[in-house]
């Protein structure tokens, strides 16, 4: 079965895994489409989309007309949803211009963490040197990334 994942990541760690793959010269072991956000996620994957990429799952190339009926909407309304998914890169078009999801099952996959008290909302990590004896005022061990501190800038 050919799966795609649909996942969020930050920019730099999807083009660290395409250079990584470009370099080997082997063929990943699965699709993948990364987003930067579950916000940009949610955005381009709205409901009726969601819908649309069901009805083509595995169904093989096919006019917008064809998805339109598969899915009872108007052709107009499924034209801009095909749209913005193909620009987006989770459906392509075949030569005789139809389109196709090339996929017969897709996986979501995203970590939601839990607010840190006192780190504004959208605050950026600095990087700094690690192993201290104490931690300071304004500091924490990052342990998903090993031993190293993140700080954060606050908005005050």
């Amino acid at each position: 079965m050919k799966t795609v994942t649909l996942d969020v990541r930050a920019p730099s760690e999807a083009m660290a895994d395409f250079v990584r793959i470009w370099k080997s010269g082997r063929a990943a072991k699965s699709a993948r489409i990364s987003f930067a956000t579950p916000e940009l996620l949610w955005k381009v994957l709205t409901a009726k989309r969601w819908e649309l990429l069901k009805a083509m799952c595995g169904a093989g190339p096919m006019s917008i007309r064809e998805a339109a009926r598969r899915v009872g909407r108007d052709v107009k309304a499924v034209h801009s949803d095909i749209t913005a998914l193909l620009k987006a890169g989770v459906l392509d078009r075949v030569e005789d211009g139809r389109i196709i999801f090339p996929f017969e099952a897709v996986k979501v996959e995203f970590l939601l963490h839990a607010a840190l008290p006192g780190i504004p909302e959208g605050a950026e990590p600095a990087v700094e040197p690690a192993r201290p004896t104490a931690l300071p005022l304004g500091f924490r061990r990052d342990w998903r990334a090993g031993a190293r501190l993140t700080a954060y800038r606050s908005a005050y």
